[in-house]
C-alpha cells in the first residue's frame, strides 16, 4: 500500500508541475514555488556579499551593472509582453563584481548576479560580458534552480521506491539495485545539468541580442574559454557542463535562430 502512495505522490507531482520553458519550448517539471525559494535565495546572496570582497574597480563594476540592467530589462519586457507579469514582478535584479581569480559568474533564482574578476579576461569586451550575463540570467529565467530542486525531491522518492521494491529480496539483490539506482541517478543529474547549460547558452544568446549586443561574441567567448582550459576537462558524459567544442558548435548552429527570435520581438539585427 505504501508503495502505491509513493508512486501516486510522484505521479501527481509530475502532473501538477509540468510546464514549458518560453522560447526554447522545452518541457520541464517544477514543483518548487517561487515563494519557497526566492526568500532563501535573496538571503543567501546578502550573506555572500557580506563575506566576499567587492571589486574596487568602479569603472568595470559600472560596466557589469549597466550590461546586467540592459539584459534584465530586455527579459522583463519579454515577460510582460508574454503574460508573465507576476513572474516579472518577482525578480529583484542586482549585479555585483567580486574580486576573485575564478573564471566564474552565476545568477541565483530571482535575479541576483555575481561576476568574478577572473572571468573578465575571457569576456574581453562588453559583448563578451553580455554573453556571460545573458547565460547566467537565462538560468534564473528558465527556473533551472527550481527544476534542480524538484529533481532532487524526485531522486529521494525514487530511492525510497527502490528500497521498498526490493524489500522482500536477498540483501545482495537489494545492494545491487540500490547501487544501480545510485549510479543511474547521478548520471541522470549530470545530463540534466548539461541540458540546463545548453538551454542557458541558447536563451542567453537570444537575450543579449534583444538587448542590442552582438551574439557572435558568445561563440568567441567559448573559443577563448577553450584556449584557457587547454583541454583540461573531464569527459563530457561525466561533466555537469557540455564540452567547449560542443558549446561552440551549438551556438554556431543557434545563431540564426537567436537573431530570428530577437527580430520577432522587434529588435533589428545584422546577419
Amino acid at each position: 500500500m505504501l508503495r502505491i502512495w509513493i508512486l501516486l505522490v510522484i505521479f501527481l507531482g509530475i502532473e501538477s508541475g509540468c510546464s514549458t520553458v518560453p522560447i526554447t519550448e522545452r518541457k520541464r517539471v517544477n514543483i518548487v514555488d517561487d515563494a519557497e525559494i526566492l526568500p532563501a535565495s535573496f538571503a543567501q546572496y546578502d550573506t555572500f556579499m557580506k563575506e566576499n570582497k567587492v571589486s574596487s574597480d568602479a569603472a568595470k563594476t559600472r560596466e557589469i551593472q549597466t550590461i546586467g540592467r540592459n539584459i534584465a530589462q530586455a527579459v522583463d519586457r519579454f515577460m510582460r509582453a508574454n503574460g508573465m507579469t507576476q513572474e516579472a514582478n518577482s525578480y529583484k535584479w542586482e549585479f555585483n563584481l567580486i574580486e576573485d581569480k575564478q573564471m566564474n559568474a552565476w545568477c541565483l533564482p530571482g535575479g541576483k548576479v555575481v561576476f568574478y574578476t577572473g572571468i573578465l579576461p575571457v569576456c574581453q569586451n562588453s559583448d563578451g560580458i553580455a554573453a556571460v550575463m545573458g547565460h547566467e540570467i537565462a538560468h534564473a529565467f528558465a527556473k533551472h534552480g527550481q527544476e534542480r530542486m524538484t529533481s532532487s525531491y524526485g531522486q529521494q522518492l525514487g530511492g525510497i521506491a527502490v528500497a521498498l521494491g526490493t524489500s522482500g529480496q536477498s540483501s545482495d539483490t537489494q545492494i545491487l539495485w540500490n547501487t544501480v539506482y545510485g549510479m543511474g541517478s547521478q548520471m541522470g543529474m549530470l545530463a540534466y545539468s548539461r541540458t540546463h547549460e545548453t538551454e542557458a547558452d541558447k536563451l542567453g544568446m537570444v537575450f543579449m541580442t534583444m538587448a542590442g549586443y552582438n551574439p557572435e561574441e558568445a561563440i568567441r567567448v567559448w573559443q577563448r574559454m577553450k584556449e584557457q582550459s587547454k583541454g583540461e576537462a573531464p569527459p563530457e558524459f561525466m561533466s555537469t557542463h557540455p564540452s567547449n567544442d560542443t558549446r561552440i558548435q551549438n551556438l554556431q548552429e543557434y545563431l540564426p535562430v537567436a537573431r530570428m527570435k530577437a527580430r520577432e520581438f522587434g529588435v533589428q539585427t545584422q546577419d
